[in-house]
């Protein structure tokens, strides 16, 4: 259990709202404060709905998916990770070590670890519980860094040379200095540590017995479209930890199918992703299970977007993007599809309170956003554009009613100022994230994006280089300050280039941002030391949570 972690603590609106600048200004978390610390005890099973991953090779095609690396934060351990539990204020990320027992920095572009001594792999075949050392580590950096269909590539860019120093440290060198590089080593996006002998065993990491980690859990089973089995690690390297015996993630695409299985206590945690409670749902789960652990008005940094190619007419026009974006009504989106609740998205998605700027503060820009179909009618006509024109809009629906809703407001808003567009929708997730995800479609892309916990994840949309841009982006003055943030150290100089950024941005409507929802997150109150946050590693935070039942 982290140092920082307090079993008997319980946030008030009072306590969030001091932390406002890094932490979620609206929240409360709302559970019983028990009468003191409690000793945690072993044993049980909890439920959660999971994803099913079509791939569990994170270095591979495909792997750029959220569902690989939630299975990862289970099974693997990485250089560092983020602190979890009931002292965490949603919304924040401190670092701490995981593989890493300690690390240095002796200059801007240099980081050398120390690994903690005696961590072993899973006692399952080829691996056999073998201890870990410094060569596992290069092993993998070398292997995210040198294969060409690993998308998430980009995040190792800056790597300039790695060096195993001894048993037990490496020494990292970067061509330049990179502000976000220990949090790139702590996402489940980037660099969780794989075997060798998995990979020369099975020819990749594909399959789940070749899921071998240093984890807390070991993957049991995995059952095809239904569920993901995972055991306790008895041999994990922090003492005593995990607590619970087994975790078994159930794949519900359907809503009702997970809304019911949450309401009669068949799921723990909330039934749609990072454990949330849709608000159109909530009187009946609180008729049905009043006493839930809750996190209210938790956000949503999935922020999804219509993407489109502007290396190509119309939309190389800057006229035609901020008609297409002010033909939205993003109100009118939240009304039906959140019961009103969310926030509308600058260029950096609003839960990331620390780096997406105040709406206030966003400028000329901020009017891009506003709903006035007369407004993008006029600057349609300006463009040449005043006839319309048809669009394709690539889709996948993710197994969710509200993107589905969206999509089909977007198409009717689109229409409303003489655009017609017309759906593509993917027959897989596996199909959208391969192919439109990646920016290859014909004329527009809609869904949403990955949940990062820092923006420069974000701002790589607008990267010629990066597998996430989109909308083929290529702006010169874009590029050279997405490099500026990236090479600013000083978190105040940082913050202020991303601000003037995301004012930029905001004029040429690169990407027309949807609001993000925000709705309860909750959880069965017998869980505890479990705080819902933002990210994929959910084998993090259930890491120190125990039965008190």
């Amino acid at each position: 259990m982290s140092a920082d972690s307090h079993p008997d603590r319980t946030f008030t609106r009072r306590d969030l709202l001091k932390l406002g600048a890094t932490g979620l200004a609206a929240a409360t978390v709302m559970a019983p404060a028990p009468g003191g610390a409690q000793t945690p005890k072993r044993g049980g099973t909890l439920r959660f709905r999971g994803y099913d991953p079509d791939t569990l090779d994170i270095h591979m095609r495909g792997g750029h998916s959220y569902k690989p690396q939630i299975v990862y934060s289970f099974t693997h351990s990485r250089l560092l990770k983020h602190k979890a539990g009931p002292s965490i204020v949603p919304g924040t990320f401190p670092l701490e070590g995981d593989l890493a027992e300690s690390w240095t920095q002796p200059n801007e572009v240099t980081y050398i670890f120390k690994l903690r001594e005696g961590v072993r792999w899973h006692n399952t075949p080829p691996v056999n519980g073998r201890e870990l050392t410094a060569n596992d580590v290069k092993y993998t950096v070398d292997r995210f860094t040198s294969s060409k269909e690993n998308a998430n590539r980009y995040m190792m860019a800056d790597l300039d040379n790695m060096e195993v120093l001894d048993k037990y440290r490496v020494k990292l060198t970067l061509k330049k200095p990179f502000a976000w590089f220990l949090d790139y080593l702590a996402t489940p996006m980037a660099l969780a540590i794989v075997a060798r002998e998995a990979v020369e065993k099975f020819g990749d990491l594909k399959k789940a017995e070749a899921a071998i980690g240093t984890g807390p859990w070991i993957l049991e089973k995995h059952e095809i479209k239904s569920r993901i089995v995972y055991v306790r690690n008895p041999d994990y390297f922090q003492k005593g930890l995990p607590y619970l015996d087994r975790i078994e993630a159930y794949e519900m695409e359907d809503k009702s199918t997970r809304l019911a299985a949450f309401l009669s206590g068949q799921l723990d945690l909330g039934p749609e992703f990072y454990g949330r409670v849709l608000w159109n749902t909530m009187k009946e789960v609180k008729a049905r299970r009043p006493n839930l652990a809750m996190v209210e008005d938790f956000p949503y940094n999935v922020m999804t977007h219509v993407g489109m190619r502007t290396d190509k007419a119309p939309f190389n026009d800057v006229r035609v993007r901020r008609a297409l974006s002010m033909a939205i009504d993003r109100q009118g989106i939240l009304d039906a599809t959140n019961e009103g609740k969310g926030a509308k998205n600058p260029p950096v998605p609003a839960a990331l309170k620390e780096w997406a700027i105040p709406w206030a503060q966003l400028g000329e820009g901020a009017k891009y956003y506003e709903y006035n179909p007369a407004e993008a009618k006029r600057l349609l006509a300006e463009a040449g554009q005043g006839k319309g024109f048809e669009v394709t809009i690539d889709f996948f629906h993710y197994g969710s009613q509200e993107l589905i809703d969206t999509a089909q407001l977007i198409m009717k808003y689109f229409k409303d100022v003489g655009v017609k567009a017309t759906l593509n929708q993917k027959p897989s997730y596996a199909a959208y994230i391969s192919s439109s995800y990646l920016g290859k479609f014909e004329h527009m892309v809609y869904g949403p994006q990955l949940p990062a916990l820092d923006p420069d994840n974000f701002l790589q949309q607008y990267s010629p280089e990066s597998a996430k841009n989109q909308s083929h982006v290529n702006d010169p003055l874009v590029t050279d300050q997405v490099e500026l943030q990236r090479r600013t150290l000083d978190v105040a100089r940082r913050k202020k280039i991303i601000y003037d950024l995301q004012r930029y941005l905001a004029t040429q409507q690169y990407y027309l941002t949807i609001p993000s929802i925000t709705s309860p997150s909750a959880w069965d109150p017998a869980l505890k030391d479990y705080m819902s946050n933002l990210g994929y590693d959910y084998g993090g935070r259930f890491l120190a949570a125990w039965w008190d039942k």
